[in-house]
């Protein structure tokens, strides 16, 4: 009996063990920093970049595989791996862009790191929830390391505000969650969400009010965390107040994390209530992109300009998600794994021109930047024209492929208005590539680079690998994109998704 239950345990642990790597790294990186107060800290940022490496490899390896693991609180599938993989894949360029700042800025590496990996194991438990307790405790898990870190940057009165806020909004969201996930108990009698799946395909569920009250309240809390419109107020001010290499973070992983849940909690588990949900879904979709870009024309930080930048895009996924469809999954995946590149990129050449405390961020101080320096110029515009979604970059695949999805389930206004939308954006990033390449610096200081992760001086060789690797992918996708549209296919293969 004892082997049966060490076997049942080992089994258990297999389908957590990106997590359990993650937090066995977090300890690790304590130690580390323990034992090296007051000298160099290089060892802690090796020791967190093979641990996320590790934990990528680990997810990679069950591939293909499905499992459940106590009393169905996690699962293990593609949809899961999928997500994990775009969650250590931010992790790793964030620690590949956060070296030379962390430096830079006088910041502690040791709280600065495993702050950020406890960020990523809460993901990878949101990634792979299987019951709305599961869903909740990783998003705790990622949203309070994120609320420290959003304010780790003391050097800049903004940081300190910007943490307040997404404290005591995110505080609010996570209240509409419970009272979510508490009505949906209420009615259901489990959290377990194939349970909710099984009550929603029963003919009561459409005339109880309570289950779509839990529905809407699930739906205010994880609109938070993917910024949608009326629920971005927190989105800009936190975006440009936080230390930039978080703000990529939060613009990618937890962004991406928000939308797992919402793809599993509400495209799949209420899928039979498809019709009321994707009709709440148009309006977001649409008040999303229209705020995000519109407000984007008039923004004079970069920063801010990218935080609504990164609303607007909130819209695109979502209108790859109202349809309900497994095509509109696919096209969701493919979008938010490329997101994730060309944005992290992005903020990754503001990080590189940025001067201390994050000074250097207007608009107007790339002014000349093409001719001072002419590679972050051409980064900067691989990801400007992605975002925009212009061809041959991964951004217009996955417009391509959110569109096409809207279109084929006769959506077909949805899609126009985020054409439309498409076509606005393109003025507020083309303006700062005009200001890159056609004009001169007023003043006679311009946005230089920061020192490097571990080496000092003016080095910038590993921020710039992580830049190099952004820009060199969103081109390759945009050329080649039919593997990534296959792996999302895979992710939502063996899924009771009712599509």
């Amino acid at each position: 009996m004892g082997t049966v239950d060490l076997q049942d345990l080992q089994a258990a642990l297999m389908v957590i063990r990106p997590e359990l790597i993650l937090t066995g790294t977090v300890l690790l990186c304590i130690l580390a920093d323990l034992f090296t107060r007051g000298k160099d800290k290089t060892l802690c940022w090796l020791l967190a970049f093979a641990g996320c490496l590790t934990a990528l490899a680990a997810t990679g390896l069950y591939w293909g595989k499905e499992a459940e693991a106590f009393a169905g609180l996690v699962r293990m599938d593609n949809l899961s791996g999928f997500f994990k993989v775009i969650f250590l894949l931010s992790g790793l360029l964030t620690l590949l862009l956060s070296g030379s700042y962390v430096k830079r800025e006088g910041l502690p590496p040791g709280e600065y790191l495993s702050l950020l990996l406890l960020s990523l194991i809460g993901m990878l438990f949101m990634a792979g929830a299987s019951d709305l307790i599961t869903v909740f405790l990783g998003l705790e898990i990622m949203s309070i390391p994120v609320y420290v870190l959003a304010g780790f940057l003391r050097g800049n009165a903004k940081s300190p505000e910007a943490a307040l806020k997404y404290l005591l909004l995110g505080a609010f969201a996570s209240a509409f969650l419970l009272f979510g996930i508490a009505f949906v108990y209420g009615t259901v009698g489990t959290t377990r969400l194939a349970e909710v799946l099984r009550h929603a395909s029963a003919a009561r569920a459409a005339a109880d009010p309570l289950f779509f009250a839990g529905l809407g309240f699930l739906l205010v809390g994880m609109g938070f965390k993917v910024s949608l419109v009326p629920f971005h107020m927190w989105t800009p001010d936190v975006y440009e107040g936080a230390p930039t290499p978080i703000t990529a973070f939060m613009s990618a992983a937890v962004k991406a994390a928000g939308f797992a849940i919402l793809i599993r909690v509400v495209v799949i588990s209420f899928q039979p209530l498809l019709v009321d949900w994707s009709r709440i879904f148009w309006v977001l979709a649409v008040l999303t992109m229209i705020l995000g870009n519109v407000v984007a024309l008039v923004q004079e930080n970069v920063k801010r300009m990218l935080a609504y930048s990164s609303i607007a895009h909130a819209g695109y996924v979502l209108v790859a998600l109202t349809p309900g469809t497994q095509a509109g999954v696919q096209a969701a995946l493919i979008y938010m794994f490329i997101y994730a590149l060309m944005n992290i990129g992005a903020f990754g050449v503001v990080l590189s021109l940025s001067r201390k405390a994050d000074q250097g961020t207007e608009i107007r101080d790339y002014a000349g930047l093409a001719r001072k320096h002419p590679l972050y110029a051409l980064a900067m515009a691989v990801f400007l024209f992605s975002l925009a979604g212009v061809p041959p970059t991964g951004g217009f695949i996955g417009k391509f492929y959110a569109f096409s999805a809207a279109i084929r389930s006769d959506f077909v206004w949805l899609a126009v208005i985020g054409v439309l939308m498409s076509a606005v954006s393109a003025y507020f990033y083309l303006r700062v590539l005009v200001v890159m390449y056609m004009q001169e610096p007023e003043g006679s200081e311009a946005p230089l680079p920061g020192p490097t992760l571990a080496g000092g001086g003016s080095d910038m060789g590993v921020v710039n690998l992580a830049l190099g690797f952004c820009a060199l992918t969103v081109l390759v996708l945009g050329v080649w994109p039919g593997w990534l549209a296959q792996v999302a296919r895979q992710a939502l293969q063996g899924l009771s998704l009712g599509l």
